[in-house]
């Protein structure tokens, strides 16, 4: 009888709080897990579900589009404080969670309106997002989301690196959209613009988060992680990008 090798353990650094799921496509499945519930800010993650509601609610411009595009691709925050004025600010979460059958996802809390980036979500929300996207979106929005986050810039906007996760851990095809939030408005080491190659409940509001989410393949891969106070923009890339490779690892078997 042959044994089978072991599934590779996933070690989720000391004084980290993080969440993931892998579901695979193919297998129509989720094939691992951890904490999928729990909940989290969401800070740029919450980018995409503004661009289906935008898209879904409004004629879409030449303009609109342009800051759509700019929105997806650098995680422009200028872009997504418009559509979430133009969309009603929570009313925009509302509709989606009605929509697309969102069970943790919830408006930023009432003493922060504008805060689009305080919207709660879970990881498991985060995986029926994308779902819906490539099973029931309309194709043309579809097709205009994904291939957004196919081109996704190694900076942002507010000129933080956006490489970290999945574009650093796993090879490409991927389409991703990353989240930060507690770092600073302007990030100690500047973003260089160089890809490197691949190789319980509470939004933590004082605490930085770091996210990476995306359709890799014929899997969706989602890691949201709470992380320390103080913790440099780097080191919590770097802790994030080790822990994306091993999730991806672990659920390959």
């Amino acid at each position: 009888m042959t044994s089978r090798a072991p599934v590779p353990r996933v070690r989720v650094p000391a004084g980290v709080r993080a969440a993931y799921v892998v579901f695979d496509r193919k297998r129509g499945r989720v094939v691992l897990q951890r904490g999928a519930r729990w909940t989290f800010r969401s800070a740029s993650v919450v980018k995409v579900l503004l661009a289906l509601d935008y898209l879904r609610e409004h004629e879409v411009s030449a303009g609109d589009r342009a800051l759509l595009e700019s929105m997806l691709r650098s995680s422009d925050d200028k872009a997504a404080t418009e559509f979430w004025r133009r969309g009603g600010r929570a009313a925009v979460i509302g509709r989606m969670v009605s929509r697309l059958g969102l069970t943790e996802t919830a408006p930023p809390p009432r003493h922060k309106p504008g805060f689009w980036g305080y919207t709660a979500l879970s990881a498991e929300d985060v995986v029926r997002t994308y779902r819906y996207l490539l099973e029931r979106a309309p194709k043309e929005h579809r097709e205009f989301v994904v291939g957004q986050l196919r081109k996704s810039t190694p900076c942002g906007k507010d000129g933080f690196d956006q490489t970290f996760g999945i574009p650093r851990a796993l090879e490409r095809p991927w389409a991703v959209k990353q989240g930060w939030s507690g770092f600073g408005d302007v990030p100690a080491v500047p973003c260089n613009g160089n890809m490197r190659p691949a190789s319980a409940p509470g939004l933590g509001i004082g605490r930085p988060v770091l996210h990476t989410t995306g359709i890799v393949g014929d899997r969706i891969v989602v890691v949201l992680t709470l992380q320390p106070a103080g913790t440099s923009f780097q080191a919590a890339s770097a802790r994030l990008t080790a822990l994306t490779r091993q999730v991806y690892r672990a659920s390959v078997r």
